[in-house]
């Protein structure tokens, strides 16, 4: 990102109201795009837009380079002629706060496949385009298209318990399922082929209005996803596909076990054997960590090509998508921790380290440079600012881990920089409101009222203020801190698997009103 200092929203287009149980690419995007502009902001952040997997989360996915066909606009087809009006009935009532999933999933589904039906009836009309879409996305797209194909197939078994030709993707028995599920294998094309062109015209939109779209694209990927599936190699997986070590991070502060993601890990090097013996230089502490890590190499090894292949191309996807992404866990590639699979939590996991420098530069010689946000949140050790510092990318600060009495923390506003993005919080914390009015957190939230003099227990203005006012280039509220929403509208709640990323905004919340308002303490801040 430009030296510009500007400020924006965070709000998922599944928050976004509509008639259809969903936030979309469709009008309500278009609306709340106007919504933006007219309040003076010029960055719109979302969370990942790939198809939804385990508790309807977008950084679980059964791919990271495919669109979510729930997101295609029923408006836009019935423009397209791929629905009509009828098609849309019975609808039902959706509740207007929450995305009800066990209502919304059939329903969308049931269009998408009357939109396949109809393109079905009239191809000549679409294959041209189809065609030039699916060839300059072959490199994921055909084996996402069969994945998803075969998924169906096996009534969403995991590939791992498919039959052993199709889970070891023999080239005979991956041809023969082609031609068996021709039909699915060219629906899922056609969906990924709808989202493509809905958000591409959305972004065209956003772009013309002088607002960037931010990103997110988590380290990791889903086991069970067409990406694990496709590249095994590239894995450090048993020779049935079973992940051998899997993703979290260690015991601290907030939990005595630490946390057990379960994602496969990416075999980074070229001395990592696919099934390994565990290392024996098992870190989980800090001096150890720092020392190894500080080596600057895991025994002489190269980073593998087929990991820079994979990740040049999964980058190059999602800024084709968007103006600048935001790289999850971003200290995973300095060093990450390594769980046992059959570990039950995190506490037996050890350091390892990341492809670092490496990679980047290697995909940066292919790419040029790319605009990213370092999500440099947790265990951050010296080599992780060292390796955001080499791309001049910038950190997170999130003001509500500001205020725990170290007033030389990261967080805490009087330590704010311009090569930053400061958040009032993200889509896995409690909303502003909720967090100065939480129990749990009544003394950190005593000290930032007392920094900011603020007189009202729940009035979030004065920290709106304060973060747009700061020396940070780039600021960022969710849209429900900017309401002044309590609890009951956080999106996310980590290690709560039930009723998560459903929250939406009432249609009309974010009014003339709300806009006006954010955009004068906008402009007084010099955004």
């Amino acid at each position: 990102m430009d030296d510009t200092r500007r400020s924006g929203l965070l709000l998922h287009l599944t928050s976004l109201p509509g008639p259809f149980g969903m936030g979309d690419f469709g009008p309500s995007a278009y609306r709340f795009a106007d919504a933006l502009a007219a309040a003076g902001q010029k960055v719109w952040q979302i969370l990942p837009i790939v198809p939804p997997g385990s508790g309807h989360s977008p950084y679980s996915s059964p791919s990271t380079f495919a669109l979510s066909p729930l997101l295609i606009s029923p408006e836009k087809l019935i423009e397209e002629g791929l629905l009509t009006d009828d098609d849309l009935k019975p609808l039902p009532d959706f509740p207007a706060d929450r995305v009800a999933w066990d209502a919304v999933l059939p329903y969308r589904h049931r269009l998408l496949e009357r939109a396949f039906a109809r393109y079905e009836e009239n191809r000549a009309a679409w294959d041209e385009q189809l065609w030039y879409f699916a060839s300059l996305h072959a490199g994921w797209l055909d084996d996402y298209a069969l994945f998803m194909a075969l998924r169906d197939a096996e009534n969403n078994a995991a590939w791992t318990d498919w039959p052993k030709p199709l889970r070891d993707r023999h080239p005979d028995a991956l041809e023969q399922a082609k031609t068996e599920h021709d039909e699915a294998f060219r629906k899922h094309q056609f969906w990924q082929f709808l989202a493509d062109r809905q958000w591409r015209d959305l972004h065209a939109y956003v772009d013309g209005l002088g607002i960037r779209l931010v990103g997110d694209l988590p380290i990791y990927v889903d086991h069970d996803s067409a990406d694990v599936w496709a590249t095994r190699d590239l894995f450090k997986l048993t020779a049935d596909g079973a992940s051998l070590v899997v993703s979290g991070v260690p015991p601290d502060y907030f939990s005595e076990v630490g946390q057990r993601w379960g994602n496969p890990i990416y075999r980074w090097f070229d001395n990592e054997a696919g099934e390994l013996t565990l290392p024996h230089h098992a870190f989980g502490n800090a001096d150890a960590y720092g020392w190894w890590v500080g080596q600057h190499a895991y025994h002489g090894a190269h980073l593998r090509p087929l990991a820079v292949d994979w990740w040049t191309r999964r980058l190059v996807r999602v800024l084709n998508l968007v103006d600048t992404v935001r790289l999850d866990h971003f200290r995973g590639f300095a060093a990450y921790w390594e769980i046992p699979a059959d570990a039950p939590d995190a506490r037996s996991g050890y350091w390892m380290p990341g492809p670092g420098a490496a990679l980047f530069d290697a995909i940066q010689a292919r790419t040029g440079r790319m605009p990213i946000i370092a999500e440099d949140l947790g265990l951050i050790t010296p080599d992780v600012p060292e390796l955001m510092h080499r791309y001049a990318w910038p950190g997170m600060a999130v003001l509500q881990f500001g205020f725990d009495g170290n007033t030389s923390s990261p967080h805490f506003p009087g330590t704010y920089h311009p090569n930053l993005v400061a958040y009032s919080g993200t889509h896995d914390n409690d909303t502003l409101a909720g967090w100065l009015t939480s129990p749990a957190t009544h003394d950190d939230a005593n000290r930032a009222r007392a920094y900011v003099g603020a007189t009202h227990e729940a009035d979030v203005r004065p920290f709106l203020e304060l973060l747009l006012a700061s020396p940070a280039q780039t600021v960022v509220f969710p849209m429900q801190d900017v309401l002044g929403l309590g609890s009951e509208a956080r999106m996310n709640t980590p290690g709560h698997g039930d009723g998560q990323w459903a929250w939406r905004m009432h249609a009309g919340a974010f009014s003339p009103e709300h806009q006006q308002a954010l955009g004068e303490i906008t402009r007084r801040s010099g955004r």
